[in-house]
């Protein structure tokens, strides 16, 4: 991602991506050890792989 998200952002995103993989979305990431659903969207975050992004109003 672009821009630092802040914690609000961040659990929204975790949040929408983690209902998505729990719904069968495939991870776009390599599943290792958990298959928690936030703990796999965490990692997708990490590694900058989510296929969401926030648009933040210019200013």
């Amino acid at each position: 991602m672009a821009t630092k998200l802040n914690r609000f952002e961040k659990a929204r995103i975790l949040g929408a991506r983690a209902l998505q993989l729990s719904l069968g979305a495939r991870p776009k990431v390599k599943i290792t050890d958990s298959i928690d659903p936030i703990d796999i969207a965490k990692k997708e975050l990490e590694e900058d792989v989510l296929p969401l992004e926030v648009k933040h109003p210019e200013e």
